[in-house]
């Protein structure tokens, strides 16, 4: 029993940054569902990546601190919002298609510019699935600020009725980007569709509720199997997130006329 308590503290801090991280991916996700851009969490997360594999090749931490990658997934992942906000306005008819395309190629765009690095495979690998545990108090902090501020300014763009087109493509961008170096690329859109998914059948309050408690449910068990098992926690709570979306299917029907 010992042994077992600081193992199972070692687990606090990965729990609370998936909290912080649901704690915008719920209401983004339900709404990307219903707007059915389903891709759109792994393009902007993708293209974000992208900023940060720039960024490192450029070596900007090393001339101006670890912000600068920030600031470069940042911009990257705005300017995936302009584009997909011009896409939306000029060929709507096809714009999930046009997201996957912007994925393919921020994807492919990684492997090239890594390809003459030695350490490329484990930098795409650490992108793709995320290093969940061992992410600092600081880190989280830094999240946790930026996903207040993107709650709020959601919910006073929502007030006016201003929540739509580019104001709804730069918040997700800026909510993916606090993210997606937090716990990975394949995180990140589990935290975002799988809750969803899971709750169609629900509406209201009930939805909101009901999807946070299964992301939640999903990080905790995924982090707990992780550690009982030693295996990767970010793919064991992809598994269990995308489990409980299935279930969550079966559970609750989707109301009817809906």
């Amino acid at each position: 029993m010992s042994q077992a308590m600081p193992d199972l503290g070692l687990l606090v801090a990965p729990l609370a940054a998936g909290l912080v991280v649901l704690a915008t991916h719920v209401p983004l996700g339900i709404t990307v569902l219903r707007r059915g851009i389903i891709f759109i969490d792994l393009a902007v997360a993708q293209v974000a990546a992208l900023g940060v594999i720039v960024a490192g090749l450029l070596h900007l931490d090393e001339r101006w601190g670890g912000l600068a990658t920030q600031l470069a997934a940042g911009l990257a992942a705005l300017g995936a919002a302009a584009l997909l906000t011009f896409c939306e306005r000029r060929w709507p008819d096809i714009q999930e298609a046009l997201i996957g395309l912007l994925f393919v190629f921020a994807a492919a765009a990684g492997i090239l510019l890594l390809a003459g690095n030695p350490h490329g495979g484990e930098h795409l690998r650490d992108l793709l699935a995320g290093q969940i545990l061992w992410v600092g108090w600081t880190q989280i902090a830094v999240v946790a600020t930026l996903s207040v501020a993107v709650l709020g300014v959601r919910a006073w763009l929502a007030r006016r009725g201003r929540g739509e087109g580019f104001a709804f493509y730069a918040l997700f961008a800026v909510a993916i980007t606090a993210s997606v170096q937090l716990v990975g690329v394949l995180l990140v859109f589990a935290s975002l569709i799988a809750p969803a998914v899971a709750t169609r059948g629900l509406a209201g309050r009930a939805r909101f509720a009901g999807a946070f408690a299964i992301g939640a449910l999903g990080y905790a068990g995924g982090l707990g199997v992780s550690l009982a098992a030693d295996l990767p926690a970010g793919a064991a709570i992809v598994c269990l997130l995308t489990l409980l979306a299935g279930a969550g299917l079966l559970l609750w029907r989707r109301p009817a006329g809906d």
